[in-house]
């Protein structure tokens, strides 16, 4: 790894990791720029082992041994700069020590993805990140295969997703799913279509035969909405977690990871 020293946040070097509190921002610069990032070394030692490439790393000095000891490509570039720059450049205290931009993948075909897979997530339309990599780090807990993302879902490689899941976002295979085609895809893929609903007169998830399914995809909607009418219509069955009076819903996160459980089980 090749070691350059920056003692100015305007370096043109540091760009990778320039306004990163401005959510928009890099929510559009990262996919059109075709990186994600990573803080701390177990998150930066997970992307690695997942075969990401890296870009470059920014450290202070005192985080350059580790990040020698783990990043090995001789093309990777590690800026070592001191606490104030570290700070100026991305706008809040680095903690972890360090954090790395990384090359993103190109993103898998639906079809690829789902072949021979048993217990497939789909999320509709999930905007918060936080939410967006816990139900990942629950689904790498829980066996899920995979995780198909409508197209105004948020980015798991966002880094507060990365961070939430633990780097189970680069553990668990994911793409992309067209909103209004993806049951009919699932289905003409054999996998029998769940929806997740807070409804009354839905199935209880408990009670789901798991001989008449053998291979699932669980649909879960977004933060507050649920799921539209268009996947609530199209699925094969409609399963609900039962719940003690009073409460009618749980947060998508601890949602998802109840219901992962239960298919887990079936």
């Amino acid at each position: 790894m090749r070691v350059e020293h920056v003692d100015d946040a305007d370096d043109e070097r540091l760009r990778d990791f320039t306004h990163l509190r401005d959510v928009q921002l890099r929510s559009r610069r990262e996919p059109e720029e075709g990186l994600f990032l990573a803080e701390g070394e177990k998150t930066i030692r997970r992307a690695l082992e997942a075969g990401f490439e890296v870009r470059v790393v920014l450290c202070t000095e005192r985080w350059l041994p580790a990040m020698e000891a783990l990043v090995v490509d001789p093309e990777a570039v590690a800026l070592i700069v001191d606490d104030e720059v570290l700070s100026n450049t991305t706008g809040f205290p680095v903690h972890r020590g360090a954090i790395a931009s990384f090359h993103r993948r190109p993103l898998a075909e639906v079809a690829a993805l789902v072949e021979g897979a048993t217990r497939i997530c789909v999320l509709e339309d999930l905007s918060d990140h936080t939410n967006l990599g816990a139900i990942f780090r629950s689904a790498a807990a829980m066996g899920i295969d995979a995780v198909l993302l409508t197209p105004r879902c948020a980015d798991p490689l966002y880094r507060r997703a990365v961070r939430t899941s633990m780097g189970a976002v680069f553990s668990v295979p994911w793409t992309r799913i067209d909103w209004r085609t993806g049951p009919d895809l699932l289905r003409e893929a054999g996998l029998s279509v769940l929806a997740l609903t807070p409804a009354a007169e839905a199935m209880s998830i408990s009670q789901v035969d798991p001989s008449s399914m053998p291979r699932v995809a669980l649909a879960l909607g977004s933060e507050g909405v649920g799921l539209s009418g268009h996947w609530l219509a199209a699925a094969d069955l409609q399963v609900r977690i039962p719940m003690r009076t009073g409460v009618d819903s749980l947060n998508v996160g601890a949602a998802a990871a109840v219901a992962f459980y239960a298919l887990s089980r079936l």
